[in-house]
């Protein structure tokens, strides 16, 4: 079960606040936001925050992508008296209302990126089926994940220059998790690098005027996925919100032919659901993404989520992201935006996939690494 308290770090196991236990040196919770403008203006802003109550660390990261180029905020620091309270290095995160609107914010820094943001939900919060794995008798992952679907209002500016955000204009997604979450290990100067094989995986978030669906795969065999969670909203004509649950997925995927790294051109999805009609969303992939190596995710250049900085360190930089060296650090994890088109309906989200060599239905991607 679901409540307001769930949108607030606090949390001891990877359950709702409904149910309680004890921690692990592993534990972690996290916030992550993504806002773009639906007019075809090339922008992604990303942002992020991490709290580790047994590492007494938190740490975060915002970043804005203009059109070719990624701009990049890094900050940690120690819990120390003040465990609780989610800002680190200027970047804060306030609770306005559980799962109905959060403020954003990142104070002026040498990064050049500062903003005041609010996020407005446009539909309920959705919490996917646990992420649990283990291998011979370890837990590796044991995650809670909340999704939801929101419009963004404020200003942000960056590489000299101020963006004013709108609503209408500008839409959203983002999630909370909590618990045990497996490392990806993908920095080349942390060794060892993990290494994938023969897996194809999406965590994708589309969103409509009047409905919105998220969803996230992994699969082993075409067509028959280990894990698969996935809900559906509709604003119905009354002002009600319905919903269904994924269950199965069929995908056809055309990538791009991007000489440094996985992209995707277009994909067609068609999802089946617990009740009602199936739903056909066509996907095109657009130019813009953030590549989420710049947060750490995997780690970069030998900072990994949870690492112990200091009492307070950040740091910054800017991507070329047409630079063969810079996309090899970055690899293939990102935000990438696209454009939906499902029936009468035309929308926008993120994406992110990859596809591990030996996967048998996409061969050509696998030339690059899948995360």
């Amino acid at each position: 079960m679901l409540t307001a308290q769930d949108d607030l770090i606090g949390h001891q196991t990877p359950q709702p606040f409904a149910k309680a236990g004890g921690g692990d040196i592993r534990f972690t919770e996290r916030y992550w936001y993504t806002a773009h403008p639906i007019d075809g203006s090339e922008l992604l802003i990303d942002i992020g925050l991490g709290y580790y109550p047994n590492r007494n660390v938190m740490d975060g990261f915002a970043g804005i992508t203009i059109g070719r180029r990624q701009h990049n905020f890094r900050a940690s620091r120690r819990l120390g008296t003040r465990p609780l309270e989610t800002e680190v290095g200027g970047l804060r995160i306030e609770i306005v209302e559980g799962n109905g609107l959060h403020r954003v914010s990142l104070a002026e820094n040498p990064s050049g990126i500062s903003f005041a943001l609010e996020f407005k939900a446009s539909f309920p919060a959705a919490q996917e089926k646990q992420n649990f794995r283990e291998r011979n008798g370890v837990v590796e992952e044991d995650l809670a994940r909340v999704s939801q679907f929101g419009r963004w209002r404020g200003w942000i500016i960056a590489d000299g220059k101020r963006y004013d955000i709108e609503p209408e204009r500008w839409w959203g997604q983002r999630d909370r998790s909590w618990g045990l979450r497996s490392e990806m290990r993908t920095d080349e100067t942390r060794p060892p690098v993990a290494t994938h094989r023969n897996f194809f995986w999406t965590w994708s978030m589309f969103q409509f005027e009047t409905s919105a669906l998220s969803v996230f795969i992994k699969e082993r065999t075409p067509g028959k996925p280990h894990y698969l969670s996935g809900t559906e909203f509709r604003r119905e004509a009354d002002g009600s919100v319905s919903h269904r649950e994924v269950t199965s997925v069929e995908h056809t995927i055309e990538w791009a032919d991007d000489p440094l790294g996985q992209t995707i051109a277009a994909a067609d999805f068609t999802f089946v659901f617990d009740h009602g009609e199936p739903r056909h969303v066509r996907i095109l992939g657009l130019p813009t993404r953030f590549y989420l190596k710049a947060g750490m995710y995997g780690g970069l250049q030998g900072w990994t989520h949870g690492d112990d900085r200091g009492e307070n360190h950040a740091a910054h930089d800017v991507w070329n992201l047409d630079d063969a060296a810079t996309r090899a650090i970055a690899r293939t994890l990102s935000d990438h935006v696209v454009r939906l088109d499902s029936g009468n309906e035309t929308g926008f989200g993120i994406s992110e996939y990859g596809v591990a060599a030996g996967y048998p239905l996409y061969p050509g991607p696998q030339k690059f690494p899948a995360m």
